[in-house]
């Protein structure tokens, strides 16, 4: 038995710069943290030759072309991994929480079944590959930035090369601010599910075609990834928290489907309460908020938040990354 764990992000800023539709042509820079909330999957040799799948559904098949679930599929194509084998997901959140958890569980299944085939493989590795299958073969209209943090974990900065190539920066960020920076985000779950591809496939033909105001917004948020950098390095945390209320007003005008009126309610309801600022992660249009609160105000942005029925998630980042957490292998 194998126990492979990838950990979902927050997109602290300049995120969306990722995406191939703009960093080819420009280039992107974000930074990203990885938070203590995984996506599981375990590996285990199966005696019957079939192969069998557990996660929200269970698949029991002959064949790989056979599987339906098209990340499962194209994994152990990758690896050619053929037959006898169980593989099975939990994850500590939902999908479509705009946390990057679909690239995290790729992540984590190409680590089980490297680990499975007894290979050692980098965190370059696997988020290369991770992109590939997203990417790649499933044309799914994704960025860069999920794959590398799952993989890497910390607070990161990712530079997205015209060239396709990925330079990583551990933010040197100091002990004290990192608590305090940890200690000042307030994430809230909006109550609204949606696949990302709804949002990013507009978001990418804006882009492609070269929209004026679209690339204006998108260089600004790439702007936006450099000056957190500078405050987090600097420890300016509160100025950071003023930040985000710009990045999600040149956020949210990337797609239609990017906010909605009772989003818009939400996220002026917490500003009202005492937040400084906020956004939707990920691609947008429902998952988690994050909203920037100092703590004199904290309990009256909660109890707002509360109110109108919302939920709240409790984090640690992360700064390990991708790893096997049991490896029980037997041939």
């Amino acid at each position: 038995m194998i126990v492979s764990r990838a950990p979902v992000r927050f997109s602290l800023g300049g995120g969306g710069t990722d995406l191939p539709s703009y960093s080819d042509r420009f280039g992107g820079y974000l930074v990203s943290a990885a938070i203590d909330k995984y996506i599981y999957v375990t590996a285990n040799k199966r005696f019957h030759r079939d192969i069998r799948l557990a996660y929200s559904n269970t698949e029991i098949v002959p064949a790989v072309e056979r599987i339906e679930h098209p990340i499962f599929r194209e994994a152990l194509r990758m690896l050619g991994i053929e037959h006898s084998i169980e593989l099975t997901s939990v994850a500590d959140l939902p999908a479509n929480s705009g946390l990057g958890s679909s690239s995290s569980f790729t992540v984590a299944l190409l680590n089980a079944l490297h680990t499975y085939k007894r290979d050692f493989v980098s965190s370059e590795q696997l988020a290369r590959e991770a992109y590939e299958i997203e990417m790649g073969r499933l044309g799914e209209p994704v960025g860069k930035q999920d794959q590398y943090i799952a993989a890497y974990g910390n607070i990161t900065a990712f530079t997205f090369a015209e060239d396709g190539s990925v330079h990583v920066e551990p933010v040197p960020i100091r002990d004290e601010v990192m608590e305090e920076l940890e200690s000042n985000l307030l994430i809230v779950w909006s109550g609204i599910e949606r696949p990302a591809r709804v949002v990013l496939g507009e978001q990418r033909e804006r882009i492609t075609q070269l929209e004026p105001e679209v690339l204006e917004r998108m260089h600004r948020i790439k702007e936006l990834g450099h000056e957190v950098y500078r405050l987090l390095v600097r420890g300016s945390i509160d100025e950071y928290g003023s930040l985000l209320h710009h990045h999600w007003t040149q956020k949210r005008r990337l797609a239609s489907k990017m906010t909605d009126a009772v989003i818009d309610e939400h996220y002026e309801a917490a500003r009202t309460a005492g937040a400084l600022g906020g956004k939707l992660m990920g691609a947008g249009g429902g998952g988690f908020f994050m909203f920037y609160v100092r703590p004199a105000d904290r309990r009256r942005v909660v109890e707002t938040m509360l109110g109108r029925g919302l939920r709240i998630l409790r984090f640690r980042f992360d700064v390990d990354g991708a790893r096997i957490v049991a490896n029980l292998h037997r041939s």
